[in-house]
């Protein structure tokens, strides 16, 4: 049974242009009653910090009936819906400032509060080189104990999945929603990974791709880690924004010493270098 402050919570994390800083503020302006947030006249709502009248009018429009039917649809379909409050919620992402306000997985999400993973991401289309140090990486980080995190994507990403899915857990994050996979030919191995980990995303479950949507999620990947490893990317690669993420959360950010322009860069940034001759006992010794 779907509770009136939980639909109001999903609805109001919903609401376009509320992200986890904005939604915090409206919980302290109002005092963490959610009834009162959407009673709230515009003129009281546009003094919340973040919110325009875009924003208010859109919150004003919120109908609770019609999104308990959709949660309804959404958990009938396996989707577990978790708010910033739920026991379930990754502790790790919970102490971020602009956490999700509500994170929806698909698949076990057994031990999600307590998840220990570390990100492993880079280009969709990597050297022959870096196909084999994803998956020499992914594996060892099995070894050692911990949950493979990265982005379904092509390339890199999964086969850094695949890797683990040989012999642990392994967490996606999508860009998408979890009922609309993409890409779309990842469905096999979407499907895999619900056996032995979840599907993940901040986005409403039957959302669309969208460019925004696959940039925030590097964020979400960074934030559910102890880590980051940047196998191999150009210096306009998407896996330089999971690298932006992971130095603003003060995660440990580990690049692959390859000629990729990306990798470059970041290590003369300051990353530790991961050598291409990798020996497992860096990582142990980092984390």
């Amino acid at each position: 049974m779907i509770s009136q402050t939980q639909t109001a919570w999903v609805a109001l994390s919903l609401v376009k242009s509320i992200g986890g800083v904005t939604f915090a503020a409206l919980l302290a302006h109002f005092n963490h009653d959610l009834d009162a947030v959407l009673k709230a006249p515009l003129k009281v709502l546009c003094q919340v910090r973040g919110i325009g009248k875009t924003t208010a009018l859109a919150i004003q429009k919120i109908d609770l009936e019609a999104t308990a039917r959709i949660m309804e649809r959404w958990q009938k379909s396996g989707v577990h819906i978790l708010t910033r409050n739920d026991s379930l919620y990754p502790r790790a992402l919970k102490r971020l400032n602009d956490a999700p306000p509500t994170l929806f997985g698909l698949g076990n999400i057994d031990g999600l509060a307590a998840l220990q993973g570390i990100a492993v991401v880079g280009t969709r289309h990597p050297s022959e080189k870096a196909k084999q140090m994803a998956e020499t990486l992914a594996g060892e980080i099995i070894q050692q104990g911990y949950a493979v995190i990265s982005g379904l994507a092509y390339g890199v990403d999964s086969i850094a999945h695949l890797s683990a899915l040989a012999g642990g857990r392994t967490f996606a994050v999508l860009g998408s929603g979890v009922l609309n996979i993409y890409p779309a030919d990842h469905d096999d191995l979407a499907q895999a990974i619900m056996r032995q980990g979840a599907l993940l995303c901040e986005v409403a479950p039957d959302s669309p791709v969208s460019t925004p949507g696959l940039v925030a999620r590097n964020r979400i990947i960074s934030g559910l880690s102890m880590g980051v490893i940047i196998v191999e990317t150009d210096h306009d690669g998407g896996a330089m924004h999971a690298a932006r993420f992971a130095r603003a959360q003060d995660r440990r950010l580990y690049v692959v010493d390859f000629p990729a322009s990306g990798n470059q860069a970041l290590l003369k940034d300051g990353a530790i270098k991961l050598p291409v001759d990798f020996n497992g006992l860096v990582l142990q010794d980092g984390f």
